[in-house]
Formats: structure tokens, sequence, C-alpha cells
């Protein structure tokens, strides 16, 4: 028999609901709070849930948005409340919910929803692409989502100032919450046409870095940026370069301009690295559901590993990784020796690039220099910034890099 996922924080609500429905056969799982759902929920692949709105961790509307932000909205959703509103029912139903049932609920009210839920044919298709929105628990993402929303609904142009480890293609996709069309102006290498432009009419226009556009690709950038509101368009381009830099390789001044009217500087991975373990275990959800690899999950060892790796590559790299591991893993958890093994022979032992054959004072000497070198290249030799990084004072700070051999950025102090 189909197998319910039951969610609701009443204890009560939750025995009763669950002796009427065993009794007509299903097979119950019980939740009390949004934490157990998840777990539930990924543990269980339940055919159909229960969703109280009102719950003390997270509401049942947050966690419907989470699910299907991540690509977990693949299971009929029906809310319940006693407290609901019009508005309430009908934002769950844009989310996705089918049904939705108001507390204290009939009998044949609730067998008659689940029957209709499961009966219910699975949506085609693969998932949306993950957006910002799946990463619920991550105070800096959810802060750049809210920035990310407030720039789109007044510009349709955002440049995203990015250095190593860039989110820049995580941040694209959270325009238009995922669903939107999408065109890679980086992949057309022939002239653009009005005919690709309304393929993707309402949706995004995307370039992972400026500087790698050849000039027919700029061209191309040029002849969309001049139809944007024609065919209800955004652009999220991403760039390490500022507009001098990208003047001196020929830019057109104009188009310049224009690209750098609105922009944003995004937290890289190096500055999200405590949340990088909810972002491989999203993405790895979000490759499961979508049928790109078989069920696996990450330990905590294994997550851990993660945290400590350098991605240069930034989100994309991210994903790939996980996307391998997934795929080259025998057994359904994810192992922190998987996870080494993705690194070249020896360097899990020296992931940072210091020996530990050395007396800590060498090897102190060492770390320090990897790690101003590693933030004057993300902060473009800029003092100002690199002093707010690490928390030293300029005098110190000038004079940690006069000791380490570093050359100090001050041409670039002002940029």
């Amino acid at each position: 028999m189909a197998k319910i996922l039951i969610v609701d924080d009443e204890i009560g609500i939750r025995e009763l609901l669950s002796e009427i429905l065993r009794d007509e056969g299903y097979d119950i799982l019980l939740a009390e709070n949004a934490t157990v759902a998840r777990a539930m929920r990924n543990a269980g692949r339940p055919d159909i849930v229960l969703l109280d709105i009102w719950m003390p961790d997270t509401d049942g509307i947050t966690l419907l948005k989470e699910w299907a932000a991540n690509g977990q909205l693949n299971m009929p959703v029906v809310m319940m409340s006693g407290h609901g509103t019009i508005d309430t029912a009908v934002e769950a139903t844009r989310i996705g919910a089918i049904d939705y049932l108001e507390k204290p609920i009939a009998l044949q009210k609730l067998l008659a929803a689940v029957k209709r839920g499961l009966q219910r044919p699975l949506a085609p298709g693969a998932p949306a692409p993950l957006t910002l929105a799946a990463f619920t628990r991550s105070v800096p993402l959810r802060e750049l989502r809210r920035r990310v929303e407030q720039i789109a609904s007044s510009s349709r142009l955002l440049l995203l100032r990015v250095g190593a480890g860039s989110l820049a293609e995580l941040v694209a996709r959270s325009v238009n919450n995922g669903r939107a069309a999408w065109l890679d102006l980086a992949a057309v290498s022939v002239p653009l046409d009005i005919s690709q432009l309304q393929a993707t009419q309402g949706g995004v226009l995307f370039v992972g870095e400026l500087a790698r556009l050849s000039r027919a690709q700029q061209k191309n950038l040029a002849f969309a940026v001049d139809r944007l509101d024609r065919y209800d368009l955004r652009l999220v381009a991403a760039t390490d370069r500022n507009a001098e830099a990208l003047l001196a390789e020929g830019w057109e001044e104009a188009l310049v301009s224009r690209l750098f009217e609105v922009s944003l500087a995004p937290p890289s991975i190096a500055d999200v690295r405590d949340d990088l373990p909810e972002l491989a275990s999203q993405i790895l959800l979000h490759l499961v559901e979508g049928g790109e690899v078989p069920l696996r999950r990450f330990s905590t060892a294994a997550l851990n590993q993660v945290r400590n790796l350098q991605w240069p590559g930034g989100y994309a790299e991210l994903r790939a990784a996980v996307k391998s591991l997934a795929l080259g893993t025998l057994e359904e958890e994810i192992g922190a020796g998987e996870v080494r093994r993705l690194l070249p022979p020896d360097a899990a032992a020296s992931s940072i690039g210091v020996s530990f054959d050395q007396p800590l004072r060498e090897a102190r000497e060492a770390f320090e220099r990897l790690y101003f070198e590693h933030h004057l290249r993300l902060e473009a030799g800029n003092m100002t910034r690199l002093a707010e990084k690490t928390g030293l004072e300029r005098t110190h700070l000038y004079r940690k890099l006069k000791q380490l051999g570093l050359q100090a950025g001050r041409r670039h102090e002002e940029s």
C-alpha cells in the first residue's frame, strides 16, 4: 500500500490521522516538526504528505517552498491548518500543494484528499534547477537571496563581481525562481537572432565570466541588452574584472557602462565555508530526485572533508564533485575516504599546501603566507577590504605582509 507521511506538531492529531489511515491499509510515517519531516521524506520516500502549516521550528509553507526549490516536490502534498485563510490556501496551491484541509478534518474529506493525491500522475521531467531558496539554514545565502530578489524586482540587469569560488550560476538560477527559460550566452558562438530571444522570453540570460567572451559574443551580449525589455528578459553576468580592465581589452564603452549600472558582490564558497555541508547535501538530493545519480547520502565525516577542501571553481566545481562521488561510490553512504580520492596523490594530507614534517614555527609561517596570498588575490590587492577580511589593523597588516615577503597592494587600495 501507499506510504503516507503525516507532519504535525500536535501528538493528538498525529495519532488520530495515523489510526484512521492505518485502518484504511496505508503505511504511515510520523513527524512532529519540519526537521524530522525532512529526514523522513528523504529516507522514507512517501507517496503523499499531509503537512501542517503551523509548526514550531519551520512552518509548513516554508517547508513546502524548500521542497519545491530543491526539486523534492515530486510527491503530492496536502496542507492542513486550523487557522488558515484563503490567501494561505492560494499560496500553498501556487507553490505546489494539491489540496488544503481545514481542522478539525472531516473523515470523508481526509480520505478523499488522500485518494485524489495518490491518483494524481507524477509531474514529468527533471526538477527545476537548484536556487538559493533551497538553502534555508545558511544566513549568508538567505541574505543573498533577498538582495537578488530585491534587485531583480527593479532591474533587468545584474552584474556579479566575483572572484575564485564563484556562486554566480546559483545566483543567476535564483532569478525568476529557477523556473524560467535559460540561455547561457557563453555557449552561443554564432550571431544571436530574434528567434533565440523569443524562445527565452520571460527567462534569464547568463554569462559566467565576461572576460571569456569573444568579440562576436560581446556583440551578441550588446544585442541582447538592447532587447531585455521587449522580450521580458533578465541578464545576470559575472566577472572578476573592473570596468577599466574590460575597456582596456577592447570592450565597447557603452556596453560596459550599461553592464556596470547595477552590481552586487556575492559571497564566494570560501565565505560560506561553514555552509558547505548543506550546499553539498542539497546538491546531492537534487541530483537524486532528478534521477541523475542513484540514492546516496553523505556521512558526517565526508561533509567535514568537503568543508575543509578548497573549491576555486566555485559552485560548478562543487556540483561536479558531488555528482562524481554519487556515481562512483558503491555504497549508499559516501564516506570521507571517497571525498579524499577526489584529490591528487598526497594532496589529502596537505590540501592547504603546508608540510606537516617541519617545526611548528615554519609550518605556521607557511600557512600564513598561503592565507594572505589567497586573500590578496581574492581582494585584488585592495588593502581596505583585506584588513576587514583578516581582522587586522592596517599597520599590523602591512608589517605582517612585509615579514612574509608579500607585496602590499597599495595601488589598489581605493579601487
